[in-house]
């Protein structure tokens, strides 16, 4: 089921919201958030497969395009030129905090550019607040180990499963991994997972929320990872890892 051609040309300057986009590019640093249904990022050669209420975080000058299928519509606000990622791709998946703010502005429907102004400095400050990555790790920079990280984000797959579009071994891998990030795939995967769980959490979201987002099996297991990760006893983990405004205390190994 998908929306009638009238009520998508209904407005024609927002039909992109329903039908998506052809490739292209802005100056400025802009997010894609998926309200509902189903989409698909491509990112040049790449894709990035977005879930309702997910979003991804794009530098100035990303070329980018996107794919809607059935019943779905797309929001991507344009941001200020200091509200960037720390990548040029950052898929942020579900942020509750954002999707709430994205569900607000289509309810208030900001028209003049001081209404529009005050939602797009909520986001920027929700941004700038996830910017700073809890469970902090460095992104491998060759092109192989960074594919795979990317999707070992958005799948459950094995590292076995990960590597096989690419036509290399899981050593081979294990290799890029420990030397451009001084730690195992395992472990930058797992530390990549609670970082964006306590983004979850620091956002609204709980800890339920985030183990279902980031792949465990109950939000005691989510806690006990992170605990064993941090050193920090779960009774402390809401004080010493969320801290004002979500900020992470734990460094990068």
């Amino acid at each position: 089921m998908s929306f009638s051609p009238e009520l998508i040309g209904a407005v024609p300057e927002n039909a992109v919201r329903f039908l998506g986009h052809a490739p292209h590019r802005h100056d400025q640093p802009h997010l894609v958030h998926l309200v509902i249904g189903q989409g698909v990022l491509t990112l040049g050669d790449r894709e990035v497969t977005m879930e309702p209420r997910s979003c991804v975080w794009l530098a100035a000058g990303v070329l980018h395009g996107l794919r809607l299928s059935g019943r779905a519509i797309a929001l991507g606000p344009v941001l200020a030129e200091h509200v960037t990622p720390e990548d040029k791709v950052e898929v942020l998946g579900v942020v509750p905090a954002i999707h709430d703010l994205m569900l607000a502005r289509m309810a208030a429907a900001p028209r003049t550019p001081e209404q529009l102004d005050r939602f797009t400095h909520a986001l920027e400050e929700i941004l700038l607040g996830l910017r700073r990555e809890p469970f902090a790790v460095p992104n491998p920079r060759h092109p192989v180990a960074r594919r795979v990280g990317e999707r070992a984000m958005v799948s459950a797959e094995q590292l076995l499963e990960l590597v096989g579009e690419e036509g290399v071994s899981v050593r081979q891998v294990q290799r890029l991994f420990l030397a451009e990030t001084g730690m195992t795939f395992s472990r930058w995967r797992r530390r990549r997972r609670l970082g964006r769980a306590v983004r979850v959490m620091a956002s609204g979201g709980s800890a339920s929320t985030a183990a279902r987002i980031v792949g465990y099996a109950s939000s005691r297991a989510l806690l006990r990872a992170m605990s064993a990760e941090s050193g920090v006893p779960v009774s402390r983990l809401p004080q010493e890892l969320m801290g004002p405004r979500g900020v992470s205390k734990i460094p990068a190994p």
